[in-house]
């Protein structure tokens, strides 16, 4: 299997950002976003998903975070959607669920080249810290848009909000893990029955 790395630039009115990112990493992230606890939440990703992740953005948040959130969820995805190039040798499907204290998610992908998100999570607060919790819709609405997959996300259970979303970034990095790994049996072959995703 070649590289699988991808370098993508987005450039609007409201955000200029810069993603760089290698499928076979060792889970190192850096990033410049404006936005802490969205860049701890990335680090999540990175770390679980063995994903190396930079990501750089200058956005409008001295308006709000809206714009660079979801910004960044859509230039993850092109990024993504690049590396992984026509998917032919991975497992296409990942699934993960992932405890942390009192909280529990699952995140399941599938690289189907099909867009759409489920995502139940009743957090049990609006904020954490500064950060509007409906935010991270936005930031996976953008991803799967753009990385052309389907992902259902569930909070199962948790009276944190913080370790609501935590899990879930840490399930979702796991879920992509998989789901990006290359099957040795699949080896040059689509992951469909159909010759198609």
């Amino acid at each position: 299997m070649s590289e699988r790395k991808a370098q993508v630039s987005r450039d609007t009115l409201e955000t200029q950002i810069s993603v760089e990112l290698d499928l076979d990493g060792t889970g190192c992230g850096k990033f410049d976003t404006g936005v802490p606890f969205l860049e701890h939440m990335m680090d999540q990703i990175a770390r679980h998903g063995m994903i190396d992740l930079d990501v750089y953005c200058k956005g409008d948040i001295h308006i709000d975070d809206h714009h660079t959130v979801e910004d960044i969820g859509i230039t993850i995805g092109q990024a993504i959607a690049r590396a992984v190039g026509d998917k032919k040798g991975i497992r296409r499907y990942g699934h993960a669920y992932v405890p942390l204290d009192e909280a529990l998610s699952r995140v399941v992908i599938d690289f189907s080249g099909r867009p759409g998100l489920i995502m139940k999570v009743p957090f049990t607060q609006k904020r954490i810290g500064k950060f509007d919790t409906e935010l991270f819709s936005e930031f996976f609405h953008g991803f799967v848009n753009h990385a052309q997959v389907t992902l259902h996300i569930d909070s199962l259970r948790g009276d944190n909000a913080h370790h609501q979303i935590e899990t879930v970034f840490k399930a979702f990095g796991r879920a992509l893990r998989m789901a990006l790994e290359p099957d040795p049996r699949m080896a040059g072959i689509m992951p469909s029955t159909k010759g198609s995703l």
